[in-house]
């Protein structure tokens, strides 16, 4: 894997990736940015959000559970010195659907987050993280 950030002055930058996808990398004001894009470690935790959820959600297909709509939230807490790096992360996966099996959710879960989750697996190394999930009947 390729990726570049390309420099747009002050703390802004545009980050390509080997797709030819573009986000706008940004900081706030107190140290030189304008608040135009996401923050590094902002994309560290929803790198790990978007991992995790096309592996249960692929899962869960497979598992041909009814599934209307899924969100993963993931809540990070940094360290207070610099590098800053993330001394606990949760993440929450919130499932509605009709008749959603708690054990497919689980089992779907630990896949992620045993076998198949590049980010989870890298992110885990760094801080303990913790999973939770919802399930809520789909009207």
């Amino acid at each position: 894997m390729n990726v570049s950030v390309d420099w747009q002055g002050d703390m802004k930058f545009i980050a390509t990736s080997d797709s030819g996808h573009n986000i706008t990398l940004d900081a706030d004001g107190r140290v030189g940015g304008h608040d135009e894009g996401a923050r590094p470690m902002e994309l560290m935790a929803l790198s790990l959000a978007g991992c995790t959820a096309m592996d249960v959600i692929s899962i869960l297909k497979k598992k041909r559970q009814d599934v209307t709509s899924f969100r993963v939230e993931v809540h990070t807490e940094q360290a207070a010195n610099h590098p800053k790096l993330f001394t606990s992360i949760h993440i929450k996966y919130i499932l509605h659907g009709h008749t959603v099996d708690p054990k497919a959710v689980e089992r779907a879960m630990m896949l992620s987050e045993t076998r198949y989750c590049p980010a989870q697996a890298m992110l885990s190394v760094v801080a303990p993280t913790t999973l939770s999930y919802e399930i809520n009947e789909a009207s």
